[in-house]
């Protein structure tokens, strides 16, 4: 009877044994590979949630050095394909302030991505305690594949983070993205900067904008300390930048007129001293009850009177690349704060809105209505490659040796040959024969769209080097989801993007290659795009010709599948670009 009673007890016992029991657990801190987004300095903080080094400790005042170890716009980026994610971790800290509930301060965002690079917002259940827990169910499948999706967790914007854990399902992958290889946007700014008052890590505007432009942006929001300080402008003049953004005026009332214009002016010029990269200064949005209190008008429009003198003065100073945000582009409402500064998450919207039109200005990032002309990821076949992992290899590929030419394409280029090396290679001895010679290094990415050639070129692929010669074949994998009025505006803005970045370049567009069943539609379209590649300054050829049959048809001989050419239509391919 008794062992009955043990046995029953045991038996109870496993069955209200807790889910995580259950789940693998995975540490950001103990891979072989840097994994936390959004964070300078990554070498020299080592296994740590922080934001500045610690010899910073010595150099900037102790608030903002205890600021620092929050973990404000941090992130971890990871794939997994498990239907149940756990997050749990230990903070240091209040988990809430008056202004700011718990899911602001010390809660955690967990956002996916789908093959087509749509973000999708998770939530789930979450409890505080001397461990707090985030608790996410997906019941999302992806339509390509069975791999799951990309995940960003942000991490909490007022809080320091001791550690994390993610857990899964044991029958289920994880796999921790690497730190990503392009140039930050670096934000120094207030508590507006840092987070406050948003009700959740995502809704921080450095963490939107970031989110929006698909970039690192590096948060040093230091809350009631962001003063425009020597010693912080040091640290940041350590870290190279896409663009640095100075908003630090709501950390100034008080100060006289001619005080803020030196401040701003010193910091600018102390920026200049090191880099020339893009500077954008931001004026205080202002403050809710300035209606009412015309001490609090007085408080914002003297710092910003100032800001604005600074910045014609530096202007005419001969200072380049410098940029402004004026009160009236943040274009906050009434109900865009919690309290008299702060921005509720209405106007953090409101701050992310306006950022993102600017940086995507002073970055050449121009964004359309339509797919074709929106710059997204994509990852819609994982299982033959990872297009992330190719396009950090084609970074690394460039910054240590710069290409004199290179191919931009999808499948069909991708499958060719050459480096960096592909999942096959179809045509490898005409890519030797033809492409090699001229230097060609292969941008090709398999089922990419011209949205995602156009975010490559918005993401460094054709950064930090000169090119002689640029060969572009996109567009056949529109063909099922866009018109061709659609597809010809997505190559516009795809090929003043190139321009843009390779002005000296000489660019030859091949146009679509044609495939079984669809031989009018591509020869139709092609008129098009040799029309727009003509208006650009581009070389259009036509190879077309050669792959067809006298009736119109593709040349079967010449195609493995109806679309993917084989080795020997390769071959007459890899001719006519060479003649």
């Amino acid at each position: 009877m008794l062992n009955l009673k043990i046995t029953s007890l045991f038996m109870l016992c496993l069955f209200l044994l807790p889910a995580n029991a259950q789940l693998k657990w995975f540490n950001p801190m103990n891979t072989d590979y840097p994994v936390i987004q959004n964070q300078g300095w990554t070498k020299e903080i080592g296994n740590s949630y922080a934001r500045l080094p610690q010899r910073a400790k010595s150099e900037v005042r102790e608030p903002l050095w205890n600021l620092s170890r929050n973990s404000a716009g941090l992130a971890i980026h990871f794939y997994s394909n498990a239907n149940n994610i756990t997050i749990r971790y230990k903070v240091e800290g209040s988990y809430s302030m008056p202004h700011m509930p718990n899911t602001g301060v010390s809660g955690i965002d967990l956002y996916a991505i789908d093959s087509d690079g749509n973000l999708k917002l998770a939530s789930g259940s979450y409890k505080w305690g001397d461990t707090i827990s985030f608790n996410y169910k997906i019941d999302a499948k992806d339509k390509y594949h069975n791999l799951g999706f990309e995940y960003r967790l942000y991490l909490p914007t007022y809080t320091s983070v001791k550690w994390l854990e993610i857990g899964i399902p044991e029958n289920a992958d994880f796999e921790f993205i690497p730190l990503r290889e392009e140039l930050p946007i670096v934000a120094y700014g207030t508590s507006i900067t840092q987070g406050a008052c948003a009700t959740r890590p995502g809704m921080a505007w450095t963490n939107i904008v970031s989110r929006s432009l698909d970039l690192p942006v590096i948060n040093l929001g230091f809350s009631g300390n962001g003063k425009l300080e020597k010693e912080v402008i040091n640290y940041i003049n350590e870290l190279d930048a896409q663009l640095y953004i100075l908003d630090c005026l709501p950390n100034l009332p008080g100060y006289k007129e001619e005080d803020v214009f030196k401040k701003v002016v010193d910091a600018v010029k102390q920026i200049r001293s090191k880099h020339n990269t893009p500077i954008l200064l931001t004026e205080h949005a202002g403050y809710s009850n300035a209606g009412l209190d015309t001490t609090r008008l007085r408080d914002y429009t003297i710092p910003n009177k100032a800001s604005r003198k600074a910045y014609e003065r530096l202007l005419a100073d001969g200072v380049k690349d410098l940029w402004y945000l004026s009160n009236d582009e943040l274009n906050f409402s009434m109900d865009s704060w919690v309290d008299y500064v702060h921005p509720s998450d209405l106007g953090m919207q409101f701050y992310a809105d306006a950022y993102n039109k600017k940086i995507r200005e002073i970055l050449k990032m121009s964004k359309g209505n339509l797919t074709t002309t929106c710059p997204v990821t994509q990852r819609r076949e994982p299982g033959n490659y990872e297009w992330l992992k190719r396009h950090r290899e084609i970074l690394q590929m460039n910054k240590a040796n710069p290409p004199k030419a290179v191919v931009f394409g999808n499948s069909i280029m991708h499958f060719w040959g050459g480096e960096p090396k592909g999942p096959r290679s179809t045509g490898k001895d005409s890519w030797e024969a033809y492409m090699e010679p001229l230097g060609f290094r292969n941008f090709g990415y398999g089922w990419d769209r011209i949205e995602n050639v156009l975010w490559r070129v918005y993401h460094g692929e054709l950064d930090g080097y000169k090119a002689d010669r640029i060969l572009i074949k996109i567009g056949t994998n529109n063909f099922g989801v866009n018109s061709d009025k659609e597809i010809l505006a997505g190559l516009d803005f795809l090929y003043t993007a190139i321009r843009q970045r390779q002005p000296e370049a000489t660019v030859t567009v091949l146009g679509i290659l044609p495939r079984r069943g669809m031989e009018k539609r591509v020869a139709s379209i092609n008129k098009e795009i040799s029309k727009l590649a003509k208006k650009q300054g581009f070389i259009y050829k036509n190879v077309n010709k050669d792959l067809l049959l006298s009736n119109g048809q593709i040349n079967e001989s010449l195609f493995g599948d109806g679309l993917h050419p084989n080795a020997e239509g390769y071959k007459i391919i890899g001719k006519k670009i060479t003649e």
